[in-house]
């Protein structure tokens, strides 16, 4: 530890004990692989040469060079693997230029020591068969074979009808390890331009699907299917875009980029509206009269420990008119956007709960969010805070690993083959009760045989208290046995009927 060299570059090295050195009985005079040392530097009066040839493992010379900052045409050489057959052959060859040139006069014989034999080099099977199906073109035998003994390799015939056994020589024994690489041995000779320019037939999937594939699947078939188109935007952003829309701004600061292409994009995104919304005011400046897009992407944010946090979120965004006059033009709203996404939620098979909030960059009073049974917000709806002429713009996002969701199979309920009995029934009750308080007393009722329930009108106005709204619902009734009667179903609605008024308010039969 601590020995020194000057090299012949004229540097002083410091050297540790894992570095390799040629030395003398009390020094070193060279590193080995990468550069010899001063003292032992050949001069105008040097009459005396001693001539080593030798060889070096790569690994042990590249970590030298690099522990030093080094980088020769030796060290280049021979972290690549030099051929360890030939120090006998380059030393003989340096012996005879030296004893032409100058008149030198070797004065003992040749030394040949070795330390750890190496093993000998590779034989290599190759089937000629697979490599014509892996060129595509037709190479005969003989012309690998002629290519294969121009480079120095010796294939011999084995056992097996179907191959070679190839010899690699000594000088390609690090680069020349597995069939593949004789067969770019043999197609570098024969040409590449033989190859045709065709793509390779692929059977079956690349890759298994996992359960996380089937779900995203799902998703973008769900969302394509309700008129929302996809879009990709950037995984980052600034701080223009960062404070346009916070729906999850309790989660943590922002992950900045070391090396930002710009300003404009410092911060990895902490949610997927900025760039649906860039998207979208795109199409609406182009005079798109409706725009529906959703994205698949991933958010980023600091945990409390500092640590980068990355989940899944679905984003959409939509709004103008869609139709035209003659068909009926609809103006798209929160109500539509409130629709998709509760449908994707019940696709995703999730039990959730909508509630009012107020989310920072969406206009107070018409924001919500969702909840799963737990009470965590895992999405959030509303319209966003901005003026434009055109039309207003409805977002919406849903984090995919909040949610639950997960991949889950699809079950198949046949309908009934016996007719069923529609019903509706008009609740007069407060505006303060929710559709969800009303939706929850009839499934919590478990009336027997009831199929379906919705929300069919809401009306408020003349005929109505100040204060109270008309909720009509349908009922349906079916069974899966037998026709269901009307005494049946009227009792069966009765008793709901009655359990609603004593509960939310009025009745008036519809």
């Amino acid at each position: 530890p601590g020995e020194g060299l000057r090299t012949l570059d004229g540097e002083d090295r410091e050297l540790s004990p894992e570095m390799l050195v040629i030395a003398d009985a009390r020094r070193p005079v060279a590193l080995a692989g990468i550069m010899g040392g001063a003292e032992s530097e050949v001069g105008i009066g040097t009459d005396e040469v001693l001539l080593e040839s030798a060889w070096f493992e790569p690994g042990a010379v590249r970590r030298t060079a690099g522990a030093l900052g080094m980088h020769t045409d030796a060290s280049h050489r021979f972290e690549r693997g030099a051929d360890p057959e030939a120090t006998l052959v380059a030393a003989a060859r340096a012996v005879e230029l030296i004893r032409e040139l100058t008149g030198g006069v070797p004065e003992e014989t040749p030394l040949d020591v070795r330390g750890e034999i190496l093993p000998a080099p590779a034989r290599i099977h190759l089937d000629p068969g697979r490599l014509d199906r892996f060129a595509g073109t037709g190479i005969s035998t003989d012309e690998t074979r002629r290519c294969l003994v121009s480079l120095g390799f010796d294939p011999e015939a084995t056992e097996e009808a179907s191959g070679w056994a190839v010899e690699v020589p000594s000088w390609r024994r690090f680069d020349v390890l597995e069939e593949a690489d004789l067969m770019e041995e043999v197609l570098r000779v024969v040409g590449f331009d033989r190859i045709p320019a065709e793509l390779p037939a692929v059977e079956g999937p690349d890759a298994l699907e996992l359960p996380s594939h089937r779900v995203r699947r799902s998703i973008q078939d769900h969302l394509a299917a309700c008129g929302h188109a996809e879009a990709i935007s950037y995984a980052f952003y600034g701080e223009e875009e960062d404070s346009l829309c916070r729906p999850w701004s309790d989660r943590g600061e922002a992950v900045g980029l070391s090396n930002p292409l710009s300003e404009r994009y410092d911060r990895m995104r902490r949610t997927l509206i900025p760039g649906l919304v860039s998207a979208a005011r795109f199409n609406r400046r182009r005079d798109r009269e409706a725009v529906a897009l959703f994205e698949l992407g991933h958010v980023f944010w600091r945990g409390e420990d500092d640590e980068p946090r990355e989940v899944e979120h679905v984003g959409l965004v939509s709004g103008g008119r869609l139709g035209t006059p003659w068909e009926g033009s609809v103006e798209l709203d929160f109500h539509d956007l409130k629709g998709v996404a509760g449908s994707l939620l019940s696709r995703l098979g999730l039990d959730t709960t909508m509630v009012p909030a107020e989310i920072p960059g969406l206009v107070e009073g018409a924001a919500a969010e969702w909840r799963n049974p737990d009470g965590r917000r895992i999405g959030v709806l509303g319209r966003l805070d901005e003026e434009d002429p055109l039309y207003p713009l409805f977002v919406a996002e849903i984090a995919l690993p909040a949610a639950g969701a997960v991949s889950r199979g699809r079950t198949v309920e046949l309908p009934s083959r016996h007719p069923g009995i529609t019903m509706d029934v008009t609740l007069t009750h407060s505006k303060d009760v929710l559709w969800r308080e009303i939706s929850r007393t009839v499934t919590e009722a478990e009336v027997p045989d009831l199929a379906f329930f919705g929300l069919k009108d809401r009306y408020e106005g003349e005929g109505v208290p100040e204060g109270f709204v008309n909720t009509t619902i349908t009922f349906r009734y079916q069974a899966g046995d037998r026709s269901l009667t009307q005494e049946e179903v009227n009792r069966r609605q009765e008793r709901l009927t009655r359990l609603l008024t004593e509960r939310y308010g009025r009745e008036e039969r519809g």
